[in-house]
């Protein structure tokens, strides 16, 4: 089984990233990696409740994963721990069985100096899926989060 763990430092309080975790609209504006836009088409944050997102490539050279350029996923949320942990279970909407399966994504949340350190570890990549691929998206995501409740906090 194919995993992915990667961690980001953030200079906001638990409560805040937990927040950007759980709202559709934070969604749409952190978890998406560079070149590509985020359509967050449903979204119940709540143990069992489901989402669907959709994830477009900006370069009509970009392919994706369930139509030419556009991933879309969709999941439920498992268990969530507030200010501390989110797990979700997720898969892509596609016809390529080397992409298709279930993925956990377990997301920590832990106080460290100055803010919240954030643990995402991505279990049962499908083996089509690039685990080297999915480290770079998750990392571009978790800056943009980072930059997002940074701003957010600054604001408050």
């Amino acid at each position: 089984m194919n995993s992915t763990r990667i961690s980001q430092h953030v200079n906001a309080p638990r409560e805040s990233v937990y927040r950007a975790l759980l709202d559709a609209d934070a969604i749409a504006v952190w978890r998406v990696p560079s070149g590509m836009t985020c359509r967050v088409h449903i979204f119940e944050p709540h143990e069992g409740g489901l989402f669907r997102v959709s994830l477009t490539y900006q370069q009509p050279t970009e392919t994706g994963k369930t139509s030419a350029q556009t991933d879309t996923y969709h999941g439920r949320f498992v268990t969530l721990v507030p200010n501390e942990r989110v797990v979700e279970v997720l898969e892509f909407e596609t016809t390529d069985p080397a992409l298709r399966g279930e993925m956990t994504i377990t997301t920590t949340l832990a106080d460290a100096d100055g803010g919240t350190d954030i643990l995402a570890v991505h279990d049962g990549l499908p083996p089509g899926l690039s685990p080297a691929d999915n480290e770079l998206g998750w990392r571009e995501s978790l800056a943009k989060l980072a930059a997002f409740v940074e701003a957010g906090t600054k604001r408050d």
